[in-house]
């Protein structure tokens, strides 16, 4: 089924009604009202709103399909609906949350987090945990459901703020005046030794070319995504928190296009920061440590009989 989600998602962040929209190209009330309803319009009319927003065709439409019921997506939606324990979303939400916070120096342990999950306690500690550490495990546990819940749609800006918003909310951060929580980031910061970003004044503009172009594509691969990636943490957009939401928004976008996800794991972590340091003029080694990690799910995908 044809979907012009994506031109009212631009719309929306460019802040345009379709009143204005009407007006500025002259487009009649009834074809406004077909685009609406996510009926057929004429190539000329395609061809006029891509004149205006100037863009190709594939960032204001697409053709939707009923979700698999064989597929990944619908499945772990399937688990965590019931809440199964011991399967794929269990185990998925377990090792996403220990790997991707402790590669940004979270003190818990594998099994201090799945106690988390399973049990809502921490298990055996040391008593040098950081009470950060036990929210932002929590918080990612929300993430994922998230993410499962709007896996299929259009990944936008209101969705990468709220993916952020989940992550961080209660932490210590929160409680800053400076920290936007949800929001793109006040004060200018860096990437590991000095790695330059986005400057704040910029980031909106950034992150909105970026999704203008990653939405172009009509056929997304699993090159693309990491691609988006890369973009994305060179733009890092938050103050803190980028590397996560950045993890999160590849596995929600593999599993939209029905491609089998991955989570990068902590012992890889350094191949995976060469990979992003390197990407600018060599792709090759991160994309091939995703795939390497993409091998690694795939193993548990086939032990749950997935594939």
């Amino acid at each position: 089924m044809i979907s012009y989600k994506k031109l009212f998602l631009i719309m929306e962040e460019q802040e345009i009604t379709k009143e204005k929209l009407k007006n500025a190209t002259g487009l009649s009330p009834a074809t406004m009202a077909k685009l609406s309803k996510n009926e057929e319009v004429s190539m000329g009319t395609i061809q006029i709103l891509c004149d205006y927003f100037d863009c190709q065709p594939g960032a204001i439409l697409s053709y939707e399909k009923e979700i698999d019921e064989n597929s990944i997506l619908f499945r772990l939606r399937e688990e965590m609906e019931i809440n199964l324990k011991g399967g794929l979303y269990h185990q998925t939400q377990v090792r996403l949350a220990y790997n991707s916070n402790h590669m940004e120096g979270s003190r818990l342990t594998e099994d201090q987090t799945r106690s988390i999950y399973e049990t809502h306690t921490i298990g055996v500690t040391d008593g040098q945990e950081n009470v950060d550490d036990i929210i932002e495990a929590v918080n990612h546990f929300r993430c994922f459901q998230y993410i499962l819940e709007v896996a299929d749609k259009e990944l936008s800006e209101d969705m990468i703020k709220h993916i952020h918003l989940l992550l961080k909310s209660g932490t210590t951060d929160s409680q800053k005046k400076w920290f936007a929580v949800g929001d793109y980031k006040k004060m200018p910061n860096v990437i590991g030794d000095m790695i330059e970003t986005t400057p704040p004044a910029k980031v909106a503009a950034e992150v909105k070319k970026l999704l203008k172009s990653y939405r172009e594509s009509s056929n997304i691969t699993f090159k693309d995504i990491v691609d988006f990636h890369y973009r994305f943490e060179k733009i890092h957009p938050f103050q803190d928190g980028n590397g996560r939401v950045g993890r999160l928004i590849m596995f929600k976008e593999c599993l939209k296009y029905n491609i089998p996800p991955f989570i990068i794991e902590d012992n890889v972590k350094e191949y995976y920061k060469r990979g992003l340091n390197e990407y600018a003029t060599e792709k090759g080694y991160l994309i091939e440590t995703c795939r390497a990690s993409q091998d690694a799910y795939k193993k548990l995908l086939k032990y749950f009989e997935y594939i």
